[in-house]
């Protein structure tokens, strides 16, 4: 087992292999393995790419809120477009089974004083806001015992509002946060502490301390004037008003109802001004959300600031408005800079998602992952577009040696080549392509390595793409699978390979032998 890097390896666990994967009973006795019990072995789960240390929650989930990458969707009720396309509690039930912890629910009046949820302005269909939470607290806690984060976007009047507090408390019960875990501090708690709670985002009258000091009073019917509405708002109203041929309206103030208001407990919407204003008045429980264009000016011409935002406050990045089409953006550059709620449609398929889906495979899939060092650092000098002086660089080398009943093609005579991608911070961003095997994609043989130096391997991410070569149309994507190199098992190992979608095209894989120094 030396070349599979096993270093507790003994006779007892040889004496297991063989005794679970050898199928010929005379081999079993004799305490050997033949070629169908090797071959048993390595198409295992115990011989895939990803090491099983990482399939399991291994990391220190005591740190503040703010320390965590966080699982998170962008309008998590759509399953298509953003115009047109239809809203399903699919839309939640599938981004809680995938682990993802931050939801978006969009929230407008609805007749007979029932709030409901869809995208504002345009001709996507309406879920009732007592339905969809209703299948949020079904399906929270299934593939994570750690805290879901519920991002309103809130167009409701005051007295909805309070109809969506009294359905909040009536579904979650105890499991929603609407009090703080401890008298009073000034540090966000942790995944640890919130196992189990749900906790609402949305914007909130005053302070913690005064919600404190209101608890026990009977709230309902107050309501406050809130400062100007958010920028995501905005930004949405100025896509769909068109639609109906309406004057742009902005609002520069909207009413909050006390009741809903009570219920932000650590996650106080606060509008984004600058890093400056921030660091002199944002408190801690206060979070912001960032469009992604102004995002990425931030994230080149202030990184290191941004960088010690994102290490006090939580920060929610969301696709542009023009994504019509439920498109999606890298979230790789905003990860870059300790951003921890990257909102992504989880419904459309493609790179974006991929990234999204390897990430948080680490720390088993629990959708809370602890951030590097150098992004929580409060003296960091860490910039992701500059190579670290005190860094700690990756050299990694792939040698891909087969691929495994590649997904059939046109007869299953595909052109097939491989891609390997590294994504990370913006100088480890790279890829190497292999040959072309001709006529050949049940197994096709390339025996070529690749090798890479990624200098800060804590941010990386490496994703395998199996394609068909076209020249007319573009070449044909056939699977990949995305995982962090930090997760890589070294060794001979197999690729499992994922269609567009995210499903399992087992046995379709890659064969590949893995080698890494630091």
């Amino acid at each position: 087992m030396r070349e599979q890097y096993t270093l507790d390896f003994s006779e007892s666990i040889a004496s297991e292999i063989i005794q679970k994967y050898e199928p010929i009973e005379e081999v079993k006795q004799a305490h050997q393995m033949s070629f169908e019990g090797f071959r048993r072995y390595m198409d295992s789960s115990e011989c895939l790419i990803f090491n099983n240390e990482y399939g399991h929650v291994y990391q220190d989930m005591t740190h503040p809120l703010t320390d965590y990458f966080i699982s998170s969707s962008h309008n998590t009720y759509l399953i298509s477009d953003q115009l047109w396309g239809p809203s399903d509690l699919w839309g939640y039930v599938s981004a809680l089974v995938k682990g993802c912890r931050c939801l978006e629910i969009d929230c407008w009046d609805g007749s007979q004083n029932e709030p409901v949820v869809y995208h504002g302005y345009t001709f996507t269909s309406k879920l009732l806001f007592k339905t969809v939470i209703q299948a949020i607290h079904k399906y929270a806690f299934l593939a994570s015992e750690y805290p879901v984060v519920l991002s309103l976007e809130n167009h409701c009047s005051p007295s909805q509002q309070e109809v969506m507090a009294d359905s909040l408390l009536a579904t979650f019960g105890d499991a929603l946060l609407s009090y703080t875990l401890d008298n009073f501090s000034d540090r966000l708690p942790s995944p640890e502490a919130l196992k189990f709670k749900i906790l609402v985002r949305n914007k909130k009258i005053g302070t913690l301390r005064e919600t404190l000091e209101r608890r026990g009073s009977d709230m309902h019917g107050q309501v406050e004037e809130y400062e100007e509405e958010e920028e995501e708002e905005q930004s949405k109203r100025v896509v769909r008003i068109p639609l109906f041929r309406k004057k742009k309206v902005r609002q520069r103030f909207i009413k909050i109802s006390m009741a809903l208001s009570d219920l932000v407990i650590y996650t106080k919407v606060e509008k984004f001004k600058s890093f400056h204003h921030s660091n002199l008045y944002q408190q801690f429980n206060e979070s912001n959300s960032i469009g992604e264009s102004q995002a990425r000016k931030l994230t080149k011409l202030a990184a290191r600031e941004f960088i010690l935002h994102t290490r006090k406050f939580i920060t929610r990045v969301y696709p542009k408005a023009i994504r019509a089409d439920s498109s999606n953006f890298n979230p790789q550059e905003f990860w870059n800079v300790g951003c921890q709620m990257v909102a992504l449609n989880f419904q459309t398929p493609g790179l974006p998602m991929d990234l999204q889906n390897g990430k948080f495979l680490d720390n088993g899939c629990s959708g809370y992952i602890l951030k590097p060092r150098f992004l929580r650092d409060k003296k960091t000098k860490f910039n992701p577009h500059k190579v670290p002086i005190d860094g700690n660089p990756l050299t990694l080398t792939i040698r891909l040696i087969s691929g495994i009943q590649l997904p059939p093609s046109y007869q299953n005579k595909a052109d097939t080549l491989v891609i390997v991608e590294i994504f990370g911070v913006p100088n480890d961003q790279m890829k190497q392509q292999s040959r072309v095997i001709k006529k050949n994609a049940f197994n096709p043989r390339w025996n070529e390595t690749f090798t890479f130096v990624i200098q800060v391997p804590e941010l990386a991410l490496i994703r395998f793409v199996a394609e068909n070569q076209g020249f007319i149309a573009g070449n044909e994507f056939l699977g990949q699978y995305t995982l962090p190199v930090l997760c890589m098992n070294r060794g001979y190992r197999r690729v499992p390979l994922f269609s567009k979608l995210g499903e399992s095209l087992e046995p379709a894989s890659l064969f590949i032998y893995v080698w890494y120094i630091r």
